[in-house]
């Protein structure tokens, strides 16, 4: 196969290691191809069992998984990971259902790409997920707002002294809102801020904005903090408001 026109390999990003878990033969052979083609090192599995063991053997940077995988479906291998590992993962998915894209994002996908896709798109989409996964910020003072600890560098967010259990993507949103009490944010404009994404889904925002409300409101059905404000997005307020 000739290399393909795709993304250049970026410094930053060079030697690090992908797995690719497709148990199409056609599709993994591409996707294998444009990655290699952009400084990656990637390693192949073909079922949940067999990525499964990857993962604990090889320690991948990032995961571009199946969703339709024999064995394990990628739904349930993308739950496993997240209860041992923060790694990266990226859903291909034949099923492009709201529904379907939504139960991906819920399962902790960081992001999914819909079949049939553009390797060029993938290669583009992985390098912005690693790129946000690897990014080392400057040191940020600790804060209080409300009843709410806020501590960057340590990535703690903690409520009257409790820390929270938030996950990656949970806790990128939160402390981005933290720090910009009372404004309102589009979905569109979350997903440029929090998480640099020029595309992707918005259902990223409205699935972490649920999950979210599920670990720091009394009651989720009537959030007093993480407020809607219909027809525009969201805002964070710091006292809670009926």
């Amino acid at each position: 196969m000739s290399t393909p026109r795709t993304a250049q390999p970026l410094a930053d990003l060079a030697d690090r290691r992908v797995l690719v878990v497709e148990d199409d033969p056609t599709v993994r052979e591409v996707v294998e191809t444009y990655l290699e083609a952009a400084g990656f090192i990637v390693d192949v599995a073909t079922d949940g069992f067999a990525a499964l063991d990857a993962i604990a053997e090889r320690a991948p940077d990032l995961v571009v998984l199946d969703r339709m995988l024999p064995g394990i479906d990628g739904a349930e291998v993308c739950r496993r990971i997240r209860q041992a590992a923060d790694i990266p993962v990226i859903l291909l998915t034949a099923l492009g259902a709201p529904e379907d894209r939504v139960g991906g994002l819920e399962a902790g996908a960081d992001d999914y790409i819909t079949k049939p896709f553009s390797p060029r798109e993938l290669v583009l989409r992985v390098q912005a997920v690693m790129r946000r996964s690897l990014t080392e910020f400057a040191p940020e003072a600790p804060f209080d707002i409300g009843p709410f600890h806020l501590d960057p560098s340590a990535r703690i967010v903690a409520r009257d002294g409790q820390p929270l259990a938030l996950s990656t993507r949970e806790f990128d949103l939160f402390s981005f809102l933290l720090k910009h009490p009372r404004r309102v944010f589009t979905r569109e404009e979350l997903l440029r801020a929090v998480w640099g994404w020029e595309f992707g889904d918005l259902s990223t925002v409205t699935v972490t904005m649920r999950r979210l409300r599920e670990k720091i409101e009394d009651d989720p059905a009537r959030p007093r903090r993480l407020r809607t404000v219909w027809g525009v997005g969201y805002r964070f307020e710091p006292e809670e408001t009926e």
